[in-house]
């Protein structure tokens, strides 16, 4: 197999890493690009293509995540990975819709990069620790230890993420339609005691600038969007985003947000809105499909 077959063959897993270490569609894509660059220039005897790619694209990504900390540390409002979108609900593995949910990728922040990875690599993509410890240049022992660690800080905030894609069809219809209605009342219904309402703008665009957090405050807030003058009459529709039940919501057949949710049992427990317009920009190009985010790919041997 030539060269370029190979780089196609590895070519959606080497994205899934990457978004999943960065959060970001456009930054991913930049990462891949890159990887292709340097196997252009490579060795022809690489034993392994699928691990040295592996390789590039994870160090790559650690290194993205040194640069891009004060640029994360400096942004103005919440911070949200940039939205994916998918063609459909991924229910063959659980674990790979929650490592694409936002709830997840939110979680993934509060690992170093190095962390991270180590964890990703490990958990999600289910390498064994050999090439882990390979591809981070750290010890197996450490690599152990790291994923030890990286475990307990996350199960304990972990989303539990167990319903049908029919489950979370309905309650979204529900939601958007007592939105339409402007029904605070019935929106309190559908929303858990202590619901999250995050919102990124990025600074470039009015957005809550802090997490909003509460039933009543949240169900009032997202009211208040529907009626306020300043915000022109919302077309909204269903989609699927990172894998999860969400909405686009239109302004003169123009992009202006997606809600994306997190939900535990009968009641949405976070809803994160995404109106940064240079996010916004890679849901335009970012439909991808399912195998595209496939673990399948990397559990090839």
């Amino acid at each position: 197999m030539n060269r370029f077959a190979l780089f196609v063959q590895y070519r959606s897993l080497l994205f899934a890493i990457a978004y999943r270490m960065l959060g970001s569609v456009s930054d991913a894509e930049d990462i891949v690009q890159e990887a292709w660059i340097r196997w252009q220039t490579t060795d022809s005897t690489v034993r392994s293509p699928k691990a040295f790619l592996s390789k590039i694209v994870t160090r790559l990504c650690i290194d993205h995540l040194r640069s891009a900390r004060v640029k994360r540390e400096q942004y103005v409002g919440t911070w949200l990975p940039e939205p994916l979108m998918t063609e459909s609900f991924i229910n063959d593995s659980a674990e790979l819709a929650e490592s694409l949910s936002f709830a997840f990728l939110l979680l993934l922040e509060c690992l170093p990069p190095t962390e991270r990875a180590v964890f990703l690599l490990r958990e999600v993509f289910d390498y064994s620790y050999d090439d882990v410890a390979i591809t981070v240049g750290k010890s197996v022992t450490n690599c152990r230890q790291i994923v030890h660690r990286a475990r307990q800080h996350l199960e304990l905030r972990k989303p539990a993420i167990d319903q049908s894609s029919q489950v979370k069809d309905g309650l979204i219809e529900q939601f958007l339609a007592y939105w339409h209605e402007g029904d605070v009342q019935a929106l309190m219904v559908l929303l858990a005691e202590d619901v999250t309402f995050w919102s990124d703008g990025g600074g470039k665009v009015v957005a809550a600038q802090k997490i909003l957090y509460g039933c009543q405050k949240v169900a009032r807030f997202l009211v208040a969007i529907q009626r306020s003058r300043l915000t022109p009459t919302l077309v909204t529709q269903m989609s699927v985003i990172n894998g999860q039940p969400g909405i686009i919501n239109s302004v003169d057949n123009k992009l202006h947000s997606t809600f994306s949710f997190e939900i535990g049992g009968d009641r949405i427990e976070s809803i994160f809105a995404v109106v940064n317009p240079e996010k916004l920009k890679a849901v335009g190009r970012s439909q991808v499909s399912t195998a595209a985010l496939s673990l399948q790919s990397d559990r090839e041997s």
